[in-house]
């Protein structure tokens, strides 16, 4: 019996809200920010970093740095889903990438990279992961490495100039 095939979390499909949509008639950049925050809140979720954690523990994770590639324009009529998959972790860092992609055709319109931090609210400092946290983080990573990575993981902005 074949093992099923790892793949990235999924999110439930989200749609373009009409408020979202800016005076050219697009989904507005800023909104595409929102439904990766709200799918990486699903798989943090999953993990046991939910909103009952911060507020059993006085701990969360805070967005330490983002980059954003735009692929193809979502419609104002569209529906998404996000994968996220983490491409590293340690004991108090997960570092992922998500893909927004059309929940009809499979086409993907955005990917963000994110690094996220593990803080003490405290003290508002960086803290380990607790043991259980980490190890449901380690089991996902472990799930995802055998992953191909998206392209734009790494990629550095600038203007190629020839020389």
């Amino acid at each position: 019996m074949a093992l099923p095939a790892p793949k990235p979390h999924q999110s439930t499909v989200m749609a373009v809200e009409p408020q979202w949509i800016d005076y050219n008639g697009h989904f507005n950049m800023a909104y595409y920010g929102v439904l990766f925050d709200r799918a990486a809140d699903q798989m943090f979720l999953e993990l046991g970093l939910g909103p009952d954690y911060v507020k059993a523990t006085n701990n969360s994770f805070f967005t330490l740095e983002t980059h954003t590639t735009y692929l193809q324009e979502v419609q104002p009529t569209d529906q998404v889903i996000v994968e996220s998959q983490i491409i590293d972790h340690d004991h108090k860092r997960v570092h992922y990438v998500q893909q927004m992609k059309h929940a009809k055709d499979g086409w993907v319109a955005c990917v963000l990279e994110v690094m996220v931090s593990h803080v003490d609210l405290n003290i508002h400092k960086t803290s380990n992961f607790p043991d259980d946290v980490k190890a449901r983080i380690d089991a996902m990573a472990a799930v995802h490495k055998i992953l191909p990575v998206p392209q734009q993981v790494g990629h550095k902005i600038g203007i190629p100039r020839k020389s």
